[in-house]
């Protein structure tokens, strides 16, 4: 595997399956619902969580359907974050598209989102399991949970790293972990193989995060596919900012206090240049790529396989990201 294009491909038949399943769980005679609900799932995404369902299924050769409803359903739950995400965060624009709260409101998204949650637990139903039911209710309860607690780390200068770490757990990696512990379930896979792809998904969701949020310090920013400088204005310490804290001079943290006071991105491009000028860029990248590592030791004894090798891609794809 040497792109991303080439992971699409080994998912291309199984991910025609889950669109078609989104778009036929999307219908509501409600039309307010579905023009949300469309808008925001068809907005450019890389449906990276159903795709880690999806080859992760064929990692163990499974045969049925079930894995094309899990990954519809783990995809339903992750927009409806993205709809929350976006009211709480007052954001405009994501994925270089206005957010479906500045085009309808904050009021439908919040509403289209919980509409997201339920037929997402609607879905979970018919697969008649109750381990799937168990393992998404307590993802989604999770994730919950990170959100929480990100509103309470916001503008917190003492924060640290383990704390940092236990919100991008719950908020981001919880929703990985599922999606690949459940195609294991699905698959009959022993118990420890499972809670092998499930650390897996926890430790690649993790540096997936890490590496998003150095987007934002890094130098060369300018084509990102994301909206610069919007943590730092909503409050949000990031990991480059929390080394920064840690280990700059007084007057790095004099200046971040005051970016995070000020409530704006008028201080980005000099903490972006001190951020560039310390190794607070190198030790970001570096604890993306452990986890990255960690992620791929978990794949140890599966078998060779194209699935696998795009399960081992998507490590080094998630630690380099530039958008």
């Amino acid at each position: 595997m040497k792109s991303i294009e080439d992971v699409l491909k080994v998912t291309h038949k199984d991910m025609q399956e889950v669109n078609a399943t989104i778009r036929n769980s999307l219908d509501s005679h409600v039309v307010l619902i579905k023009q949300i609900s469309e808008y925001i799932i068809n907005s450019g995404g890389k449906r990276l969580r159903p795709i880690l369902v999806i080859l992760m299924a064929q990692v163990f050769g499974y045969k049925g359907k079930h894995h094309i409803q899990l990954a519809a359903i783990i995809e339903f739950i992750h927009t409806a974050t993205l709809l929350h995400d976006d009211v709480v965060d007052e954001s405009d624009m994501r994925r270089g598209n206005q957010t479906a709260n500045e085009v309808w409101g904050n009021s439908a998204s919040v509403l289209v989102g919980d509409f997201l949650y339920s037929r997402s637990f609607q879905m979970m139903v018919t697969i008649e399991n109750l381990q799937v039911m168990n393992i998404l209710a307590n993802a989604t309860n999770t994730i919950s949970e990170g959100e929480v607690l990100q509103l309470l780390n916001i503008g917190n200068l003492e924060i640290t790293e383990k704390q940092y770490y236990q919100v991008i757990k719950n908020k981001t990696a919880q929703l990985f972990e599922a999606g690949c512990e459940l195609s294991a379930l699905i698959s009959d896979a022993d118990n420890l193989t499972t809670q092998k792809m499930a650390a897996y998904g926890e430790y690649l969701g993790m540096a997936f995060q890490i590496a998003d949020d150095m987007l934002d310090y890094a130098v060369n920013n300018d084509e990102l596919d994301k909206n610069i400088g919007d943590d730092l204005a909503e409050g949000k310490l990031t990991l480059p900012l929390i080394y920064l804290l840690e280990n700059g001079t007084e007057a790095d943290k004099q200046l971040i206090a005051n970016a995070i006071k000020s409530q704006s991105i008028k201080h980005l491009k000099t903490i972006q240049k001190r951020i560039n000028e310390t190794p607070a860029l190198k030790y970001t990248q570096e604890k993306a790529n452990k986890f990255a590592n960690l992620a791929k030791e978990q794949l140890a004894d599966i078998p060779d396989c194209d699935a696998k090798n795009a399960l081992l891609f998507l490590c080094d794809f998630s630690c380099q990201r530039n958008n």
